[in-house]
Order: C-alpha cells, then structure tokens, then sequence
C-alpha cells in the first residue's frame, strides 16, 4: 500500500514539474478583468514598462503583463530563446483558456505578437505593434539574409567578453537614443545592465534573424502599428513600414511624430489615446 501511495506521489510531483516548466520562460503579473491583453515588453524591458498603460487598461481589460526568461529577476533559457518564448506564449494562452485575447507588443513584443498571429488557428482576436518590424535584421544589415545569423561571430564573442564597465558605457548611449525623455534614460539603462549576458547576445541573434515579412500575409486579425519616426523622420519611417509590411494586406498605422522608440514614454498621451480607440 505504502509502495502505491510512493508512486501516485512521484507521479504528482513528475506532473508538477512538468507544469512549472512551462513557465520557465516567463513571469506574468495579471490584474483588472474583462478580455484577456497579453503586454509584451521590449528586449532587455521588464514588464514595468507596462506600468501605466497597464494602470488604465486594466479598469476595463484583464491585462497579462509577460517578463521575459533572462530579464530583471527571471532565470535564463537556454537557447533558442525567442522560439521557446513563442511556444511557451502559446501554452500560457491555452492553459488559462483565454478568449478572444489581444496582444500590445513593444519592439521585441510587437515582432513576436506578429509572429504568433501568422500562426494557423490562433486564438488572438486583434494586435497592436508599438514600433515593430517584421525583420529588424533587415533594417539593421545589409544584404541581409536570415540563414546567414548565427550565434557564434566576432560581435557576439566581442559582447560576452566586454567587462561590465564598457557595457555599461554601452548602455548608456543606447538608452540615450531611444527615449527622448531623459528621465528614463537610467531605468533603460538599468534594465540593459540587469539583463543575462548570454540572453542580450543569443537573444538578440534570435530577433534578427526572424524574418515575417512574407508569412505576415497569413494574418487575419486587425493590426494596428504605432510608428515612432525619431530619428529618421516621417517620409523614411513611412518607407521602411510601407516596405516591411507589404505583404500585410490591411492594417492601421498610426505615426508618433516626435517620439523615439518608446513611445508609451514620449508620447505618454497620444499613446494612451491610440490603445483606447483600437483596442
């Protein structure tokens, strides 16, 4: 008998486990109530990006605010992380039986809302992309080509190596330039430091090498993109969109004129504004 009840425990715990491995790549903080938003934040951000978009939302939505594996407290994966992120996104999503979901994603987010929306027989009902592209390597490398990203090269071995004085130097100029709010700029910087090295670098690798630009023609959900045009202005912002999202047969793109990347911080306001009216 005793020999039964050992086994139906080593089961239970085996199940448990197995459970709580599913949310090895993420923390959720859930509040409010009424249909479902998943908020995903930038790379390197944690969820308190979200603070008070959420703050608002919240009174009328059920929002679900996603911290990504190997930023500010969450333990690390193993890579590949961002295909491990969307698989675990898309078990969250099943398990807690949400209906109708919606997705704000930022950046990084915005790209992964993106790509779980070309999926077939998804379950998200409306997307909206905070200053997202389909192909960040595009817009980053020339002649890019996605099979050409790999893990191991000279840059990648140069950020592993770089001693914590230079990264923070790093940072620093990369917090400057992508909020025009200088008050943020020590917070973007500190979620930067904060991050696991491995996962800044291979994490990385992962974003640049997705490509949607052609599978975004599979979605068939509204989508709406919120454009900062800080620093090219608004013709090139407007050319690399209308460029990236050709294949994308409708979608509502709205321009933050005057706000760099994070617009929820530039263009508090305007931002606020646009989630109400398309959501």
């Amino acid at each position: 008998m005793k020999t039964i009840q050992k086994l139906i425990a080593s089961v239970l715990l085996l199940s448990l486990s197995l459970v709580s491995a599913q949310y090895k790549a993420f923390e959720v903080e859930v509040s409010g109530a009424g249909q479902p938003i998943l908020l995903f934040p930038g790379f390197t951000c944690t969820g308190e990006v979200w603070e008070d978009t959420v703050t608002e939302l919240s009174k009328t939505y059920e929002c679900h605010v996603f911290t990504f594996a190997g930023f500010g407290d969450v333990p690390p994966l193993e890579k590949p992380w961002l295909p491990k992120i969307k698989i675990a996104v898309q078990e969250y999503t099943k398990e807690k039986q949400l209906e109708n979901p919606m997705i704000i994603g930022h950046s990084l987010g915005g790209a992964l809302g993106l790509w779980l929306t070309t999926e077939e027989n998804h379950p998200y009902s409306k997307l909206i992309v905070v200053d997202a592209l389909p192909a960040t390597g595009a817009l980053m490398i020339p002649n890019f080509k996605s099979e050409n990203m790999a893990y191991e090269s000279p840059w990648n071995q140069q950020l592993l190596e770089m001693d914590e004085a230079a990264f923070a130097q790093m940072a620093t100029q990369m917090a400057a330039g992508m909020v025009l709010d200088t008050e943020k700029h020590p917070l973007l910087k500190q979620w930067i430091i904060n991050a696991d090295r491995e996962t800044y670098v291979y994490g990385y690798t992962d974003l640049l090498k997705l490509d949607l630009r052609q599978d975004i023609a599979n979605i068939d959900i509204p989508v709406t993109i919120l454009a900062a045009t800080h620093p090219y202005g608004l013709e090139m912002t407007k050319s690399t969109y209308d460029s990236q999202y050709s294949a994308l047969d409708a979608y509502n793109i709205q321009f933050a004129e005057g706000s760099a990347h994070f617009i929820m911080y530039d263009k508090t306001t305007w931002f606020m504004e646009q989630l109400k009216k398309h959501l």
